[in-house]
């Protein structure tokens, strides 16, 4: 005898009755550029659709992102070369673009759920994601120092959640002591917590203008080879204090977030990043993929292997299909 599996293949309603994972809008969170001036909206050519925009633009796709049902977004800070230092000190004053934008949104649009990127590499001269020693190493301890600057500025600007990403090791303990030190004991904290040094990040530094001027990042994120440090990785950011564990990127690192998925019981949220989307327009424009089903079929992956949280730049497309 033979199990015939088929049986509850052969209707929809079958199907749909018994089906394991599904998407929802509720799943994702949006990424958004912040650049200075009025009236901005650079489309990048690497990834269409993507928008590096000013915060009057900002304000107005917010509204566009409530009204497909996304409450929530990532915000990234680029500002000019003239602006950076060596420290990326921008980023730690009050006036700060992101903080300015967090601002301005929930003053506009209180209802939106706000998370920062916390790291340095935008605000940087070098475009590393900390302060350099005299040898041109991310010096781990000092960026400690400045990440926990970052956040209190963030936390003060009335941002809902922080997200780190610098790889710094002591990162979340840092900030932690920070925000409970000053009162934020109730600010969460996604982390980064298994970031890889890879080459699906091309796109994004075009539209966040954070590509080193010398060397990588392969001294502070993951190597993309090693299995075992990358669930230590995020285990170490849970013990630390995390709220929400993350792995970056997302479709070639599926079994990692497997991996993590049955050791924590913390939320885990992909970043569904920029390569993985450039990639999926430009099979759409040669016409050799249908883009729509090939996208959510990619998105439910990630589901499936065990992502609470989807941060992606496909999250209008998404919620448009499924309104």
């Amino acid at each position: 005898m033979f199990q015939r599996f088929r049986r509850l293949r052969l209707n929809e309603v079958s199907r749909d009755l018994v089906r394991e994972n599904f998407l929802s809008v509720s799943d994702f969170i949006y990424p958004l550029f912040i650049v200075e001036g009025k009236g901005v909206k650079n489309e990048m050519t690497s990834m269409p659709g993507v928008f590096q925009m000013s915060i009057d633009n900002i304000l107005k796709e917010c509204e566009e992102l409530l009204n497909l049902g996304i409450k929530s977004v990532l915000l990234f800070g680029i500002i000019p070369d003239s602006k950076k230092d060596e420290k990326g000190t921008a980023a730690c004053k009050a006036d700060s673009i992101v903080a300015t934008a967090a601002k301005e949104i929930k003053k506009q649009l209180p209802q939106m759920h706000i998370v920062a990127d916390v790291c340095f590499c935008e605000y940087t001269s070098h475009g590393h994601c900390g302060i350099l020693d005299s040898k041109g190493n991310v010096e781990n301890d000092l960026t400690l120092e400045i990440l926990a600057a970052q956040s209190l500025v963030l936390a003060q600007s009335g941002v809902d959640m922080l997200a780190p990403s610098s790889m710094m090791d002591g990162q979340i303990f840092a900030m932690r002591h920070a925000l409970d030190k000053n009162g934020y004991y109730n600010l969460p904290i996604m982390s980064y917590s298994t970031k890889f040094a890879s080459s699906f990040y091309g796109p994004f530094r075009e539209v966040a203008q954070s590509t080193p001027t010398f060397g990588n990042r392969k001294g502070y994120q993951q190597d993309v080879a090693n299995r075992r440090e990358a669930i230590l990785e995020s285990l170490s950011d849970e013990k630390q204090g995390a709220d929400i564990l993350m792995v970056k990127p997302a479709l070639a690192f599926l079994d990692i977030v497997r991996d993590i998925r049955e050791r924590t019981l913390l939320p885990l949220a992909v970043y569904n990043v920029s390569g993985e989307y450039a990639l999926l327009k430009a099979g759409a424009k040669l016409g050799v993929i249908d883009y729509e089903k090939v996208m959510i079929e990619s998105l439910l992956s990630m589901k499936r292997a065990g992502a609470d949280i989807i941060i992606s730049y496909h999250a209008k497309e998404v919620a448009k299909i499924l309104k």
